[in-house]
């Protein structure tokens, strides 16, 4: 062998041999310093971080009634890369009061990133919720048997009654989303979802607090990591105080069943939510559990919907009650004096144009219009004030005006209120007619808005905030349902007078002529009660049956409520908006019903509507 081929041989093994320790330094390198799955590891045999779940705030009612409270729960936990299969599957699952199918496709499911995104072998991974306080106390006993698997103590809802579930919403498990917008939330953590949980949910939640525990070679738990010093606790959520009265909201959903629906009352000196009714609502005690999966599947494929909370999304023609706002604009911009006279002959007639109206005296000043209703009057009044060529330089100008009027008086938009989900409802403008009838149209095109029908639209909420203003004499406060927050304050949104564009002098006359409606017009009703009530009927036309509707507030001075009430397919207002009205003004102003109106409350609550079937 010549010495050329020795020297060759030494590089090619020298070379080899500096290429494997180039990529043994290398994978070092790689494992030590820029991958942590050494240091995950390491961490998960050395440190165990068990999270402690704050208490949620409480809700009660504006007279202390508990709403919504706590009640201890139980969550079972495991740590993958602890479960090292050896587990005794069938005592753990009988343990647990579950199937070995349930348990397989659990542990299935927890590993699977498309169903468990952000999974790790390394952390606390939830198994199963809310476990019995009889299964937990067998599995506590037992738990040394189940290496990886861990017991987290939370607390979940309970509700108190069977009232309110619109406003108080719901608590349930959080979704991808949720977690994705608020790194708060890991998997198996709870989130408002709907009502003031939902709207509250920070002020509700509290904060999370940590333990960082030490563990020994074998897994077993040897005391806090340096007795505690890195140890956080737990900050419980805030109460909160509802303005709702839950008495009167009890009585609200009592008046409205067989009845599809909304009441809302509002107390007028600060905007708080009284009551606020949907029909057909639910039980709220029925979400609680593990059954509330199912039970909401339920609720959502009903086809009345009774998710929907009607008083802020449902949007319906006002109907006469819209006619309180027609008489401010008209005064206000000078079109109408309070002793201006109409005619109505069974209604309004011009060039061929007939809107129908009930039989009453004619003419017609304000005052008495807005007592008997009279529809010819207030279609009079928008037809001049349309027309009015030396006031407004043309019909779009007018309509314009007449919108922000509207808009002061919180209609068009949404008001605000703290729930999720309320809807605008529809008050239109020149350039929504201007594309309508291709710019060709006037006061007569549009004569049906100003008795509250054509293309307006309101919530029941802008019904009651409608009262409110008029009971305030031209200003409201934005409606909210929480009055206070323990440790907090309320937005001050919620705190500020918003003032229309009508004159004071304006409301003065039109709270006359709801006076005179509840004296004799067609609010005649609320004369047989021992306060003054302020009221104004609606009949809103349907394609079926006309609804029913009230606006009202009491007392005519210094209002302590104001309420609007909405009955689908109800008939005249009188028939039914009107007299559940009454019996919520007395429940609020009196603390209780007399005999007689006990009666009629226990009347009004058998009359059912019989609407057939909906293929919805």
């Amino acid at each position: 062998m010549s010495n050329f081929d020795l020297e060759h041989r030494k590089v090619v093994i020298g070379g080899v041999a500096v290429f494997i320790i180039a990529v043994y330094i290398v994978r070092l390198f790689a494992l030590q310093l820029m991958s942590d799955d050494y240091r995950k590891s390491a961490d998960s045999n050395a440190f165990l971080k068990k999270i402690e779940y704050p208490s949620r705030g409480i809700i009660r009612d504006r007279n202390g009634k508990l709403l919504v409270f706590n009640q201890p729960s139980y969550d079972i936990m495991v740590v993958m890369n602890e479960e090292h299969g050896h587990l005794d599957t069938l005592d753990f699952c009988q343990t647990l009061g579950i199937t070995k199918e349930y348990f397989i496709q659990r542990m299935n499911d927890i590993k699977d990133p498309a169903k468990n995104p952000g999974y790790s072998r390394f952390t606390q991974q939830l198994f199963m919720t809310q476990v019995d306080d009889k299964n937990f106390s067998v599995f506590r006993e037992k738990m040394f048997r189940f290496p990886g698997f861990y017991m987290q103590k939370r607390t979940v809802r309970q509700y108190q009654y069977p009232y309110g579930a619109h406003v108080l919403g719901e608590v349930s498990e959080v979704s991808q989303s949720d977690i994705d917008e608020d790194p708060y939330y890991q998997p198996g953590d709870y989130i408002g979802k709907l009502g003031v949980e939902r709207s509250y949910e920070k002020e509700l939640r509290g904060e999370k607090g940590v333990q960082i525990l030490l563990r020994d070679a074998h897994g077993r738990v040897q005391g806090h990591y340096m007795n505690g010093r890195y140890d956080r606790r737990p900050k419980p959520g805030h109460d909160l105080t509802l303005g709702l009265d839950v008495r009167l909201q009890a009585l609200g959903e009592k008046m409205l069943e067989g009845k599809i629906g909304a009441i809302v009352a509002i107390e007028p000196s600060t905007g708080e939510v009284l009551c606020m009714v949907s029909s057909p609502s639910y039980d709220p005690r029925l979400l609680e559990g593990r059954n509330r999966s199912a039970y909401h599947k339920q609720l959502t494929h009903n086809v009345w919907k009774p998710l929907l909370n009607r008083a802020i999304m449902g949007q319906y023609p006002p109907g006469s009650t819209f006619k309180t706002s027609q008489a401010l604009t008209f005064l206000t911009e000078g079109i109408i004096t309070p002793n201006t006279l109409f005619p109505c002959h069974r209604g309004f007639y011009y060039r061929g144009l007939h809107v129908g109206c009930h039989s009453h005296a004619s003419p017609l000043s304000l005052v008495p219009a807005i007592s008997t209703s009279c529809n010819g009057y207030f279609c009079w009044g928008l037809f001049y004030m349309m027309s009015n060529r030396r006031k407004y330089k043309n019909v779009e100008d007018a309509m314009n005006t007449w919108r922000d009027y509207m808009v002061s008086m919180g209609f068009g938009y949404r008001l605000g209120i703290d729930l999720p989900g309320e809807k605008r409802g529809l008050i239109p403008n020149a350039q929504f007619y201007d594309k309508a009838y291709h710019g060709s149209w006037n006061g007569l095109t549009v004569i049906s808005i100003g008795i509250g029908q054509g293309e307006v639209n309101l919530t029941p909420l802008q019904i009651a905030n409608l009262g409110a203003t008029i009971a305030n004499r031209g200003y409201y406060y934005v409606p909210h349902v929480v009055k206070s927050i323990k440790g907090g304050a309320i937005d001050t949104t919620f705190t500020r007078r918003h003032y229309t564009r009508a004159s004071r002098r304006a409301y003065d006359y039109v709270v006359a002529g709801m006076r005179s409606s509840a004296l004799g017009g067609t609010c005649k009703h609320f004369r047989n009660f021992d306060f003054p009530i302020c009221g104004k009927t609606g009949t809103a036309q349907n394609r079926g049956q006309d609804h029913s509707v009230c606006m009202a507030f009491a007392p005519m001075d210094n209002p302590k409520i104001a309420i609007a009430v909405y009955v689908e397919n109800g008939g005249f207002g009188a028939d039914f908006a009107v007299p559940i009205a009454g019996v919520l003004l007395e429940q609020y102003i009196k603390g209780k019903l007399s005999p007689a109106r006990q009666r009629e409350a226990d009347e009004l609550q058998k009359r059912r509507i019989a609407y057939g079937s909906r293929n919805r």
